[in-house]
């Protein structure tokens, strides 16, 4: 079986832990790409849910190696914190490695953060504060820590005591946060770690994933967040700092574009997003809100009330052609379940013109009113369905025009939050 990637197609928030943890079952190696802690995959099994931020969402099989890729932000901290988490409700942890090119989440990264969304005001993106914008910062402007860079005494210190300097005088000077930084102290805390996680640290994560290509392994590339939230192909600025788009599994992982042979884009049946920017399907007033309660639109990480909106085909359009999606996975079906009349949105109206292209300058996206089509709903419930034949016709119907908004087949459909509520085609 080829290599797979599976990407979010909106603005994060598509239920890709669930559909990660079904596409486990049949791999060898899930390996995470990009981001950080500000990304959360919930996973129901039973009457437990579980909130990953870190490690990959194959963590709950033991036989899966599940990689922490070169390509994600770690902070260490939230890392170990979900490892004894996991250790506590019975899982071993033993298949989790952790890539020594990834970067190293600060206390500094975290005070940054924070003051630049301060200083924004009215401009602010709407992060979460967790220091991942700033670490990539670092990692870019080639100022970062990586986890290989806790293991040499000498070469940590000097590092962290340029970086504390560096981001003191920002904070105390620029921002006017008052603050102090001990290198001392953040040496201690982040020695301890080091010691924690050694036995998870691989040298060369990437030779690993090669190693697992090479010999013909299930290997599945998980990403966080979504499309619209790509630094590069996203609603810039109010985006992640990372590329979650199919083209940043290759960079994050390690391995070459020919090894992908599938990319399976999850696309809720509806559309949520979290924090600012432009949404031009934004459902305003009760409908809004009620899909919000039915479908538990709150944060997996902050708890955040989540924006709810139609279905955006031209969204759709857009992910698809940016990751070159070859299937789907449509959640949260079930939400709709009591909806008489559904809006999907197929097109944009822009000063007096109908635009199918997504337009990624949000100046022109603010001014985008949606073109809807009215669909039937099924008004029926859906969550105990097995088989996609069983279906109710109206709700296929409406499955069948997501798939020719995205020119992708659909292969899951998910009816409910438990691990069993999935639909095959």
């Amino acid at each position: 079986m080829p290599v797979s990637v599976i990407v979010g197609t909106q603005w994060g928030d598509e239920g890709k832990g669930k559909i990660t943890d079904l596409l486990s079952r049949d791999m060898d190696m899930v390996v995470r790409y990009q981001g950080g802690n500000n990304a959360g995959h919930t996973v129901v099994i039973k009457d437990a849910t579980f909130k990953l931020h870190l490690i990959p969402s194959g963590i709950f099989y033991n036989n899966v190696m599940c990689v922490i890729g070169n390509g994600v932000v770690v902070d260490l901290g939230v890392l170990i914190q979900e490892i004894e988490t996991l250790k506590a409700k019975g899982f071993a942890v033993e298949n989790l490695r952790i890539s020594s090119q990834a970067h190293i989440i600060f206390p500094y990264h975290r005070l940054m953060d924070k003051a630049q969304e301060k200083k924004l005001e009215a401009g602010r993106i709407g992060t979460t504060s967790r220091g991942i914008g700033p670490c990539y910062v670092d990692k870019y402007n080639r100022r970062g820590i990586r986890v290989s860079d806790l293991y040499n005494e000498k070469i940590f210190r000097e590092k962290l005591a340029w970086n504390v300097i560096e981001k003191l005088f920002m904070l105390n000077k620029f921002y006017n946060m008052k603050t102090e930084l001990s290198v001392d102290e953040i040496i201690n805390e982040y020695s301890g770690y080091a010691v924690a996680l050694k036995k998870y640290v691989v040298d060369e994560s990437s030779t690993l994933v090669d190693e697992a290509v090479a010999k013909n392994k299930n290997v599945l590339l998980e990403g966080a967040q979504g499309t619209m939230l790509d630094v590069d192909h996203g609603t810039y600025p109010f985006v992640t700092s990372s590329n979650p788009t199919a083209g940043g599994a290759c960079v994050g992982s390690g391995i070459g574009p020919k090894a992908i042979g599938a990319v399976i884009g999850v696309v809720k049946a509806y559309v949520t997003r979290v924090g600012s920017g432009p949404f031009p399907t934004e459902i305003p007033g009760k409908v809004g809100e009620d899909l919000r309660e039915k479908g538990g639109e709150y944060g997996a990480t902050t708890g955040r009330p989540r924006r709810c909106g139609w279905f955006d085909g031209v969204v759709m359009r857009h992910a698809s052609k940016v990751n070159g999606l070859t299937h789907l996975a449509v959640t949260k079906l079930d939400v709709l379940d009591d909806q008489e009349k559904i809006q999907v949105c197929v097109a944009y109206e822009y000063k007096g013109k109908r635009i199918n292209d997504f337009p990624t300058d949000i100046h022109r996206l603010a001014e985008c009113k949606p073109i809807y089509e009215e669909v039937p709903g099924w008004q029926q419930d859906t969550t105990k369905i097995k088989e996609y034949a069983d279906l109710p016709q109206k709700a296929k119907e409406y499955l069948e025009k997501l798939a020719g908004l995205a020119n992708a087949k659909i292969s899951l459909v998910s009816v409910g939050a438990e691990r069993g509520q999935i639909i095959r085609i």
